[in-house]
């Protein structure tokens, strides 16, 4: 029979809804009925994807027994840790503070009013050596609730009041840009890996963030140390079985140092981060395996988490057939039913598919080390394997559609479009910003605007935004509107910042995770978030710091640019000894350290002269460029940037600006890349004041 989860937006909580266990959603009625019963409160969060979330459920959630103690003896609430994030990070938190690590599944266990006071990740069905059963943990918390009930609460106060202090105890930062990203960058160097590329040991992510900068650090400087390492971590990414050589697409994370055996799940944020990267890498440097990865990737992403609405899909889960990467990994014998005896070896050779295997019972993931010298011959056997490998079962998708991924989506098929000249990418990131602004969006009755932060099959969660939701959606509306010209996208992202300003701001300056009137109760007591460190993306106060300054650059608002240096202060104070938690905002740094870059392309939409000049524009590398296309004058509904600028000879026109000065403008691609091209310093060699 189902239990409460059954109308949930969830697909990781509609996963749980024919458990035996009576789970429930999220939300008051839940801590209600706890305090009405007497009994505690398990809140076990997870997602979609999560290889041991599924574990746990089928060892423990799917017995009855466990089911039956835990519905006689707590209210048991199962938590999407991507649709609640405010929720994950306060339970995420006490959990590190009670055991030193944290992890998902999520195990905590709370009073009705949500204060936690035991916490852990999975448990095993079966007692492991020192590690308890996750009977034994349930009937030790139900036992200690009946028996020593005060002891609990005590314990419970004590989380509660070292959680409520986290905000008065974080650093903020004052340092002069310059002086933090030198030492940033000098810490980021002890941290590289030369021989495989990344930062530290096993397991390894993508630190997309980190590499963004350090583009943006070499387009800025010249410093050969930040490509080199850009360049060193993305090429084995690619060529490893992180990444898919079959389908393009990148996994969550490496389980070793070379890139080989990934952790299976896909998830949209990943790509989108990683899409905009290798182009803008490309960009850079020209390197053909780096326009190749982001063209594969951006197929990806359009073949495999589009929706029927429009928008993208969270995730592919790292299972199928009950398996971690059952539908990933091969054998020679698999390759030769396929491909037949000759081109099954050649296939191995290529793709490094081996006897003994590289992953789980002699099964080898894919990896593309070197470039095949029979490129024809390659593409034969990769559409072969992908056709075979298509009647395989296919991993599970998470069809919530998360506001703030959408918009990384956003952001990285509009200027990958015009980078990579794919029209097709333009169109899909306009169709995921039209079902965003009109199914996310709403008008509050204060007249706020206001977001949801996730959908599923069109229709809108109850969870509301939060930081990273409003920020990465302003920034994918204000990149769409300068790829497309279509300046209703930078209307939205106005109001979006709008509220950012008054309903995320802290005390110091910089911004909470989420809006002071749509913070849940139970959070609000547990100490409501703001984390400032990068963690699979960009850090909220990044975020936002990012599009504030993108809004400030396009309409000469100091107030923006004032709130993005503002928020900003936080990230920065991990910088110097954690840069790798602060990528985001030190490439937000260095676009204010170059200016940003500001360019008015001016002229008749459909005139192939406008957009052979804006095309010029957005191929240059300037750190965190900011471009605005329209018609000559601007219009009232267009950013300022583009006001008071006419044609020049009736043609078609680019201004560039940086700060207060202003180059001559041009109607040539050529002469504008070369107005583009220069480092630190002046924005041109012939400027006026405008």
């Amino acid at each position: 029979m189902p239990n409460r989860l059954v109308n949930a937006t969830s697909p990781y909580l509609l996963q749980h809804a024919e458990n035996p266990v009576d789970w429930q959603e999220w939300g008051d009625a839940a801590f209600a009925e706890a305090a009405a019963r007497d009994v505690p409160v398990l809140v076990s969060v997870g997602y979609a994807a999560c290889h041991w979330c599924h574990v746990m459920a089928h060892e423990s959630f799917e017995d009855v027994g466990v089911a039956a103690f835990l519905n006689e003896h707590f209210v048991c609430i199962k938590v999407d840790r991507e649709e609640r994030p405010d929720v994950d990070s306060v339970y995420m938190a006490a959990t590190q503070a009670m055991t030193g690590s944290g992890g998902w599944p999520m195990t905590v266990f709370t009073t009705p009013a949500g204060e936690p006071f035991f916490c852990g990740t999975y448990f095993p069905p079966r007692r492991v050596q020192q590690m308890a059963s996750f009977s034994e943990v349930l009937a030790a918390v139900a036992a200690a609730w009946s028996a020593r009930r005060q002891e609990v609460l005590s314990t419970a106060e004590a989380v509660v009041e070292a959680l409520a202090e986290r905000p008065a105890a974080r650093p903020l930062s004052d340092a002069p840009y310059d002086e933090v990203v030198e030492a940033a960058l000098t810490g980021i160097a002890t941290t590289f890996d030369p021989a495989q590329g990344g930062f530290g040991g096993a397991p390894k992510f993508p630190p997309s963030m980190v590499l963004e900068w350090l583009l943006r650090h070499h387009a800025r400087t010249g410093d050969p140390r930040a490509l080199d390492m850009v360049h060193r971590t993305l090429d084995p990414m690619a060529r490893g079985g992180m990444y898919d050589q079959l389908a393009g697409g990148f996994a969550r994370y490496a389980v070793d140092p070379t890139w080989t055996v990934p952790h299976f799940e896909k998830m949209l944020y990943d790509n989108a981060l990683l899409l905009r990267v290798y182009a803008h890498a490309w960009r850079a440097t020209g390197a053909p395996l780096a326009r190749r990865v982001a063209q594969e990737t951006a197929t990806w992403m359009l073949e495999e988490l589009a929706t029927p609405e429009g928008g993208f899909a969270s995730s592919l889960d790292a299972d199928s057939e009950g398996r971690e990467g059952a539908f990933y990994a091969w054998t020679p014998e698999q390759l030769r039913e396929v491909l037949g005896a000759q081109d099954g070896a050649w296939a191995a050779g290529v793709l490094g598919v081996t006897e003994e295997g590289t992953f789980e019972h002699g099964t080898s993931v894919l990896q593309r080390r070197d470039d095949p010298a029979d490129e024809v011959r390659f593409a034969d056997v990769r559409d072969r394997l992908r056709a075979a490998r298509e009647q395989r079962p296919r991993p599970a998708r998470d069809e919530k559609v998360v506001t703030g991924w959408n918009g990384l989506a956003v952001a990285a098929l509009a200027e990958s479009s015009v980078l990579l000249d794919r029209p097709e990418l333009a169109d899909a990131a306009a169709r995921a910003a039209g079902l965003l602004v009109a199914t996310h969006v709403r008008r509050s009755s204060d007249g706020s605007t206001r977001v949801a932060r996730a959908s599923r099959d069109g229709a809108p969660g109850d969870a509301p935004g939060v930081l990273e939701d409003y920020a990465h959606l302003a920034e994918g509306l204000l990149t769409l509107s300068a790829v497309t010209g279509d300046h209703r996208w930078f209307e939205v992202a106005g109001r979006l910042l709008d509220t950012v300003l008054h309903h995320f701001a802290a005390a110091d300056g910089g911004f909470h995770d989420t809006a002071q009137d749509e913070t849940d109760p139970v959070v609000t007591r547990l100490g409501r978030p703001r984390d400032p460190a990068d963690g699979p993306t960009p850090s909220g106060q990044s975020a936002a710091a990012n599009a504030l300054l993108t809004y400030a650059a396009l309409t000469g608002s100091v107030r923006h640019r004032e709130a993005a240096e503002r928020a900003l202060r936080g990230p920065l104070a991990i910088a110097v000894r954690y840069p790798r938690a602060a990528g985001a905002a030190l490439a937000v740094v260095e676009a204010a350290l170059d200016g940003p870059r500001q360019v008015a392309v001016v002229g008749p939409a459909g005139d192939p002269r406008r957009a052979a000049v804006h095309r010029a524009a957005m191929l240059s590398t300037a750190p965190g460029l900011v471009v605005a296309v329209g018609e000559a004058g601007g219009g009232d509904d267009g950013p300022a940037l583009l006001h008071d600028r006419p044609h020049v000879g009736g043609a078609p026109a680019a201004y560039v600006c940086r700060g207060f000065v202003c180059d001559l403008p041009t109607t040539r691609p050529e002469d504008l890349a070369r107005q583009l091209s220069g480092g630190a310093g002046r924005a041109g060699a012939v400027s006026s004041t405008a």
